[in-house]
């Protein structure tokens, strides 16, 4: 549902209140700019580092590492959700072993990653990789699993194969539920990414990040973080305009998503 004038304009006036208190609560506060600066300041920051520190490529690197990282890790997520939701020994089998790599702390293999292929962008994508695969699989692989059986019998009546039943009944049953996967991942992707610059990068808003901490430059920490942010809004919007475009043409039961 598109949202209507008024809920646009509650939602512009909530942002000029966050802005108008980030500009003038810390001077009220007596906060100090190494603190919490002012929102011009931030802006004043953002202009410096676009021609000094290249932040449009910076910006562009780690946008580039969410996209591949994101998509590598939900295609794998789709592979695995759809062969453990039609096979229930192999979930059984293989599902102790992706419970433990989706527990284990991912930062703790960054520096692994790091130390195995280098300050490049590959640690970064697999990082973004290990963290987007376990939501948009537990999702695909519950939607597969929860499929009305009436419709797979009715489908089985007119002669139609496994690989037909899994085209016409399970794949868009269960795409819902992926695209639900997919908005969590698409957020979780940037966070992978930045925890891989973080822990080892030379580029990347996360190098930005630990570059402007280093030097006691608070603003550029501000600016690392809304490029990250926006980074994160453009691909959750992203997969939200998939999701409208691809869902629209599904049957209105099937579609579920909020």
């Amino acid at each position: 549902m598109r949202p209507n004038l008024s809920t646009t304009l509650g939602s512009a006036a909530v942002l000029l209140v966050f802005l108008a208190l980030w500009q003038w609560a810390p001077g009220a506060l007596g906060m100090p700019e190494f603190v919490l600066p002012k929102f011009t300041r931030v802006v004043e920051e953002a202009g410096r580092m676009w021609t000094d520190s290249q932040l449009l490529k910076h910006f562009g690197i780690t946008a580039l590492e969410v996209i591949v990282g994101f998509a590598l890790g939900s295609l794998l997520g789709v592979m695995f959700g759809v062969a453990l939701g039609l096979s229930p020994r192999t979930e059984a089998i293989l599902s102790p072993y992706i419970l433990a790599l989706q527990i284990a702390p991912k930062v703790a293999f960054a520096p692994l990653f790091v130390m195995w292929l280098g300050y490049t962008v590959y640690p970064k994508i697999l990082v973004a990789v290990l963290i987007v695969f376990f939501p948009v699989m537990i999702n695909v692989l519950s939607a597969v699993r929860t499929v009305d059986p009436d419709m797979v019998n009715l489908v089985r009546t007119l002669n139609a194969g496994r690989v037909q039943i899994f085209r016409l009944v399970e794949f868009p049953s269960a795409m819902p539920a992926l695209f639900s996967g997919l908005r969590i991942a698409a957020t979780l992707a940037v966070i992978g990414v930045t925890v891989g610059e973080l822990v080892g990068g030379n580029l990347g808003l996360g190098y930005l990040l630990v570059d402007s901490e280093g030097q006691g430059n608070t603003a550029g920490v501000f600016v690392a973080i809304v490029a990250l942010t926006l980074i994160g809004i453009l691909a959750y919007a992203a997969v939200v305009w998939a999701e409208r475009r691809l869902l629209h043409y599904l049957p209105r039961a099937s579609v579920t998503t909020v």
